[in-house]
């Protein structure tokens, strides 16, 4: 089978989410929602379980409600920026190997970051950059809106129904359940709810989606 862009054997797409799936910045995101945190004089453990569950404007919203949320959201952009420059960042186990035998033009990620920070953060990991990032600027409706992966389909010309999502968290599953799309979980000891195929790591992932890319007439595996 031919799949559309004219690449023999390819019958999926595969799109990723970045932190958490492909990029280990949990200890990052806590240390950076801390600091901000700190700076407001509000409970640094308190404010990350909000952050955790929102965007960064709804969590103003919860736990800084008298503050103005433009000042806030500038002073996290500030520390977040800080962060990728000097931070200790980590690829999970078998991103990289995986990333390098993708086809090119045949995935993408698909971020609620922004795509400065993910490029930085990919080059302090070693890890290879596709041609397509969709980033928290390039939607009006992020994740679990079914835009940004619907947005990334489109940019690799493909079907959503072609594609396959790599996700670890609730809001990106639903993004990519709502998109049509088949969407796998990784990192996390228990399956989050939707997922078609749960694994404990990306690394027990990594073969399976390779075979996704390269079985006959798209047999599922």
């Amino acid at each position: 089978m031919t799949s559309e862009g004219g690449r023999p054997g390819r019958t999926e797409y595969v799109l990723f989410d970045v932190d958490g799936t492909l990029i280990d910045a949990v200890s990052n995101q806590r240390r950076v929602w801390g600091t901000w945190a700190q700076r407001y004089g509000l409970d640094p453990d308190e404010v990350y379980r909000v952050a955790l569950r929102t965007r960064p404007m709804d969590t103003f919203a919860q736990v800084a409600a008298d503050r103005d949320a433009k000042e806030c959201l500038a002073v996290l952009h500030e520390l977040e920026d800080e962060d990728v420059r000097s931070g200790v960042y980590t690829a999970f186990d078998g991103a990289s190997e995986l990333l390098c035998s993708l086809p090119p033009g045949a995935w993408a990620l698909v971020t609620s970051n922004y795509e400065h920070r993910v490029r930085g953060r990919f080059l302090r990991t070693g890890l290879q950059v596709p041609d397509v990032i969709v980033d928290a600027a390039a939607v009006e409706e992020g994740k679990p809106s079914p835009m940004p992966y619907l947005q990334a389909a489109a940019r690799l010309g493909a079907e959503p129904g072609d594609c396959l999502v790599i996700e670890d968290a609730p809001s990106g599953v639903r993004s990519g359940l709502r998109a049509g799309m088949t969407v796998w979980g990784v990192n996390a000891p228990d399956p989050v709810e939707g997922v078609h195929r749960h694994f404990l790591s990306l690394r027990e992932a990594a073969p399976y989606i390779l075979a996704r890319m390269t079985s006959p007439e798209g047999t599922a595996v």
